[in-house]
């Protein structure tokens, strides 16, 4: 394991990182979309050469969120969440080059595992290259899962990376309220487009309840 753990950047001197306005948000739009995939692009199919089939690889649109940090409005960076019956599944990190060096890549991970936990999972799944072991283990408490063997796809070497998730009260439920549920993902604090629909008179009654 030859991977180089930073310190978090608060404990580094001042100055160190020059890191201008970083903002993480949700993909809800093909905008949003478009530069989550252009950093992707410039990543994994521009430095590491993968063909292009095996980094899009059919999973982009099913069942998943994808992220995208942006350094005063450019997209610098990305990631993908998947989604299972009781474990959410971190994929697809990239940060562009230029940009590394930083906190982005923890900024990306953290972000995902709050909103994991904000959605109920107590359980996220990476894989993480072997030589990453040393990052997910100091900055995410994570293990590797017992009696799992190394794996390797698209040219690298992988273990499972299991983060433990600590879902706040607020999580979400079957007993969450109906109006939370129906807002945009991962803005369910704010009040949306449908809960401002609440003002207008129903229109179209059923039956009483029984």
């Amino acid at each position: 394991m030859n991977a180089t753990v930073r310190m978090p950047l608060e404990a580094r001197p001042a100055g160190e990182v020059d890191e201008g306005a970083l903002e993480i948000v949700v993909c809800r739009t093909v905008h949003d979309i478009m530069q989550a995939m252009a950093v992707r692009t410039l990543v994994y199919l521009g430095e590491q050469a993968c063909p292009y089939d095996e980094e899009y690889d059919g999973n982009d649109f099913a069942g998943s969120t994808h992220l995208v940090l942006r350094r005063e409005g450019e997209p610098i960076g990305t990631l993908r969440i998947r989604w299972f019956a009781d474990f959410a599944k971190v994929e697809r990190v990239a940060v562009r080059r230029e940009h590394r060096g930083g906190r982005a890549t923890l900024m990306l991970i953290l972000a995902a595992k709050r909103l994991a936990e904000k959605k109920n999972y107590r359980q996220i799944l990476g894989y993480g290259q072997v030589r990453l072991i040393p990052f997910w283990e100091q900055y995410f408490n994570a293990h590797i899962r017992p009696g799992r063997e190394n794996f390797v796809f698209s040219d690298h070497d992988y273990v499972e990376m299991v983060v433990d998730g600590s879902p706040p009260p607020d999580a979400l439920t079957l007993d969450s309220d109906p109006m939370v549920l129906l807002r945009p993902e991962g803005a369910w604090d704010e009040a949306g487009v449908l809960d401002r629909s609440t003002a207008r008179a129903a229109t179209n009654l059923g039956e009483a309840s029984r």
